[in-house]
Parts: C-alpha cells; structure tokens; sequence
C-alpha cells in the first residue's frame, strides 16, 4: 500500500502576497462605508444606506478573504493536522446569516418608503456614490492580476468590482431625483441592491454550507477526475473516491486505485499528484495503491461504503 500527499508547494509557496493589498482595500472600504453612511442618514437616502451596507459586506468578504489568505499559512499542528484553514469556511456561513438579516432590514425599510416617499439630496446621492465608485474600482484593480490563479484572489476581486456597478446605480439613481424628482426611485434601488446582495449571499450561504458538509467543491467536476484516474496506466478499477475542501482555497483528495502489476514506484504517484494540481486544483492527494489479489478485498470497495 503507498500513499502520496502533494508537495510543499500546495503552502502557496510561489503565491504573491497580497497582504498589503487586503489591508489597503479593506482601510480603503471601511472608510468609504463609514462616509457614505453617514451622509445617507444625513440626507434621508435610503439607497446610500443600502449601498453602504452592500459595501459593508464586502468588507467582511475581503476581511474573510484576507483571513483565509493568512491562515492558509499557518503550519499545522499535531491536534490540528489541516491547519486553520477551515476556519474561513465557518466565517463566510456566518457572513452570509448575518447578509440575510440585513437584507430583510433594508426591505422593510424601502417598502415602507415607497408608501411615504421621503425628500432626498439627489446631487449628494450622486457625489458620494462616484466616490465609491472610484474607490471600489481601485480596490477591485489591486486583485486583478491574481484572479486568474487564485479563486480567493478571485472572489475579492469579483465583490469589488460588483460594488463598482451597484455605486454607478445609486449615482444613476440620483440624476433621476435632481432632475424630475422622483423620490421614489431612492427606495426602489434600494429594493434593487438588496436582491444584488441577497443573491450573493445565497451562493455563498450554498456554498459554505456544502463545503461544511464536505461536498466536492463547485469548481471541481468529480466525474472528470474519476475519469482521469481510471484511465492511468494499469489503473483496473477505482474505489472510495473523496474530493472536499480543506478550506476555502485548498481541496483535498482520497481514492484507492487497483493496479495488479503495480510495481509501486514514486514517479507514478508524483505524476498523479502533479496531474490533479495543474488540472483540477486538488492540492492535497492522498492515493492509495491495491493489486486487488486474493489476498483480501477492501472493506471500501463498495460504491455504498463512505
């Protein structure tokens, strides 16, 4: 029996630290939502309220992203054998709760607004909104170059730039009201943001709780990485295949292959383990070698065994 786990290199090794990144944009956005709160209960814009909110979210994205980024290096131990990293998996569930408490505050808010419009600052709406759009553009610029290799890079990044387009809305919504004072059109972007928010969090609420439940991760077909396994070289058969995260950027993976003339050599399992972290991002293998003699059958040869 041999067993293989992937190299050093799945502590991110090669990755760029984006740590400054992370503390400039999180300083950036925590600053701009203090700001843009603070003037949407100044001038009764509930829309600027939204968006701060939406804003705030964000900001415990990136934190959460930031989080997941530094405990992903710290060195496990011999109680915690995974590290910390499931830790971020537990901060987004809680992040995601916490997103659909407040949507359901900003709905009761603007439906009871478009019963009773109230007198909005239409110019100040505009201004304080392209100041987040700037803001959530540079933020979104300082992740850029990292998304194509980093789902956590990634989803900063996407979260940024989303907050980019809802703060051109709220500046769009603005002109309306300065120019044909439609008053009502401040509760119903608000209307609008809280469903942008509410489905981003859906997925992430699904997300993080499939990945608590240790469900193969949405990025990752696992019928593709059967099949790739199944057809290396005197591979007969594969059993008791398990793909789950280990955190929100790392996936792990263990499967039992048979293979009767199996001479046992390093090289097989280091191509493997090469194969399943360039192509499928499973940076954690753990294989499992049988000949599948006489000798005894694997108690987890059976599809219904876990």
């Amino acid at each position: 029996m041999s067993r293989h786990h992937g190299d050093a290199d799945h502590h991110h090794a090669h990755q760029v630290d984006y740590n400054r990144a992370f503390a400039v944009g999180v300083a950036l956005n925590v600053i701009y939502v203090v700001v843009e709160a603070a003037y949407g209960f100044a001038v009764n814009s509930l829309s600027l309220l939204a968006d701060a909110g939406h804003n705030l979210s964000d900001v415990l994205g990136l934190v959460i992203a930031w989080g997941a980024h530094f405990l992903s290096q710290v060195k496990p131990t011999r109680r915690r054998t995974y590290g910390w990293g499931s830790s971020s998996i537990l901060s987004a569930m809680l992040n995601s709760l916490l997103l659909v408490m407040a949507v359901g505050a900003i709905v009761w808010e603007a439906m009871g607004r478009l019963n009773n419009p109230v007198s909005v600052a239409g110019g100040t709406m505009m201004f304080v909104a392209g100041v987040g759009v700037v803001i959530n553009t540079l933020t979104a610029l300082l992740f850029h170059g990292g998304r194509k290799h980093d789902l956590n890079i990634r989803g900063a990044y996407l979260h940024m730039a989303a907050d980019a387009g809802v703060s051109c809305a709220v500046v769009l919504g603005g002109l309306g009201i300065s120019l044909y004072g439609w008053t009502w059109l401040d509760p119903a972007l608000s209307l609008v943001i809280a469903v942008v928010i509410l489905v981003g969090t859906w997925g992430l609420l699904r997300d993080s709780v499939n990945l608590i439940l240790h469900a193969v991760p949405s990025s990752i077909d696992p019928a593709e990485v059967q099949d790739y396994l199944a057809g290396l070289a005197g591979v007969v058969e594969i059993h008791d295949l398990h793909i789950w995260a280990l955190s929100t950027t790392e996936t792990a993976l263990t499967a039992h292959l048979v293979r009767p003339e199996s001479d046992h050599n390093d090289r097989f399992l280091h191509d493997v383990d090469h194969e399943l972290r360039t192509r499928f991002r499973i940076s954690h293998a753990t294989i499992q070698i049988e000949q599948g003699d006489d000798s005894g059958t694997c108690r987890l040869a059976s599809p219904d065994s876990v």
